[in-house]
């Protein structure tokens, strides 16, 4: 298991950058996506020590919040890209845009907080305050194998 963990790491590491645009999705992308999804559910499952019945009930709402703050972020990414790629974009626009990236961090807070009731009836009282720092880990984790391949490949350049 845990060399499956460690090329699968590798593998996502390698795509992220290819990942990153926000270009419309493909089966493959999907597909894609829906295997990090699947890695971080058990990792996070791993870190906060999660039982069978608490997967079964946490993470469709964790997947529904997770699914609300993508779109904002998308939404945002699309405006953001719009007044990039316009001729002569109006202050107005700039604006809007502007309102709206300074925005995505207040609103993901808005929406990650509306669901800690829902949490709350799954998770234990330390699961719940570990979930942030797992989330992180997660993040630092991917970004070390993203890290460690860059290098490797610019050392063979």
């Amino acid at each position: 298991m845990k060399k499956f963990s460690i090329v699968f790491v590798t593998l996502l590491a390698l795509m992220l950058p290819a990942i990153s645009s926000a270009a419309p999705q493909t089966d493959g992308r999907k597909q894609f996506f829906k295997e990090i999804r699947e890695y971080k559910h058990k990792f996070l499952s791993r870190e906060l020590g999660l039982s069978k019945e608490q997967e079964q009930k946490f993470f469709p709402i964790y997947d529904q919040m997770e699914d609300e703050t993508d779109k904002l972020q998308e939404e945002t990414r699309d405006l953001e890209e719009k007044v990039r790629e316009a001729d002569n974009p109006s202050d107005l626009e700039y604006e809007k845009a502007t309102d709206a990236i300074f925005e995505l961090k207040m609103k993901e807070g808005e929406i990650e907080k509306s669901y800690l009731e829902q949490f709350r009836t799954v998770l234990t009282d330390k699961q719940l305050f570990n979930l942030k720092n797992a989330e992180r880990n997660f993040n630092r984790d991917l970004m070390k194998q993203h890290n460690r391949l860059r290098q490797k490949k610019n050392k063979a350049q």
